[in-house]
């Protein structure tokens, strides 16, 4: 089980290598990729900002919960800061099992408890120059 928060490019990968197992039957991976539009608002590309300290702690707590909900094997997480162009990953989960149901399950409980819950802000960054804060 592992945290990461970085500037660099997620490699997605190495994220499943560091995931797979022999015991697992599932590999589940979620990728969450910077789109054009938030809503009716057109973006170049988004910014996000991390108490990264507090929010890696919080992120292993989600986890550690997971892990307590589901029979999973493995879960990590690689979750970007800095500005991320369209058509890049912001976020990346990996999670294994022995079997899939088990897998979706805690991989969408996971990303969704952190966008909840995890001290890590987003702002849109617009093709006029000009930027608006998520709520």
């Amino acid at each position: 089980m592992d945290v990461t928060i970085q500037k660099n490019k997620i490699n997605v990968e190495e994220l499943i290598e560091k995931t797979r197992s022999e015991e697992a039957g599932a590999i589940v991976t979620f990728q969450g990729t910077v789109r054009k539009f938030t809503g009716s608002t057109e973006v170049k590309s988004l910014f996000y900002e991390s108490y990264s300290e507090m929010a890696t702690k919080l992120i292993r707590t989600i986890i550690d919960d997971a892990i307590n909900r589901y029979k999973i094997l493995d879960v990590n997480v690689i979750h970007r800061i800095g500005e991320i162009g369209l058509g890049e990953d912001s976020i990346a989960i990996c999670v294994s099992s022995e079997h899939r149901k088990e897998a979706f399950l805690a991989c969408e409980y996971v990303i969704n408890t952190i966008k909840e819950r995890a001290p890590i802000w987003k702002k849109d960054i617009l093709p006029s120059g000009g930027s608006q804060w998520h709520n």
